[in-house]
């Protein structure tokens, strides 16, 4: 069985939390002629779909590492990773979050805005330092960590967080 066929039922369990949490994030009350001439209250960030990657860890890693996020940077068969996938241009945001003990919901989270997770790495091709290393999984799946501290302020690198 591959780690996609295991991971993916764990995963599932905690995406109604996860829309739950993300999609107060995708709405914003609607200025005023909007609510007196059109009915409307609430609007969509943006008009277009906007793709959420999720990764949920393990319960305890929130504890021991706060300021970090993993994505995945390499598996054994060679696939294409999502590093890789995110350094292309896929995706809008990354769910970040911790499990909490019970794995039925989140310790901590945070929402990470991919666009300006790629211009911190552009920047640190230009000279700014983004605090960032390898990690080795026992099953032979590689993580990269980044520290959220040591990318650029502008633009913001977190959405939300809680």
């Amino acid at each position: 069985m591959n780690s996609y066929s295991v991971n993916r039922p764990c995963s599932d369990r905690i995406l109604p939390e996860i829309r739950s949490l993300v999609g107060g994030h995708l709405l914003e009350v609607a200025a005023d002629p909007f609510d007196m001439l059109q009915a409307t209250d609430l609007m969509m960030l943006d008009a277009r779909d906007i793709r959420v990657a999720a990764r949920v860890r393990r319960p305890g890693y929130g504890n021991r590492y706060p300021n970090e996020f993993t994505i995945r940077s390499r598996v054994p068969s060679g696939a294409e990773t999502v590093l890789s996938k995110i350094v292309n241009g896929a995706g809008d945001w990354l769910f970040y979050g911790h499990a909490n003990a019970s794995h039925t919901g989140m310790e901590a989270w945070c929402l990470i805005d991919l666009k300006a997770f790629r211009a911190g790495l552009i920047r640190q091709a230009n000279g700014h330092y983004i605090r960032c290393g390898d990690k080795a999984n026992h099953d032979g799946t590689w993580f990269k960590w980044f520290d959220i501290r040591s990318f650029p302020q502008n633009p913001p690198l977190v959405i939300a967080h809680g």
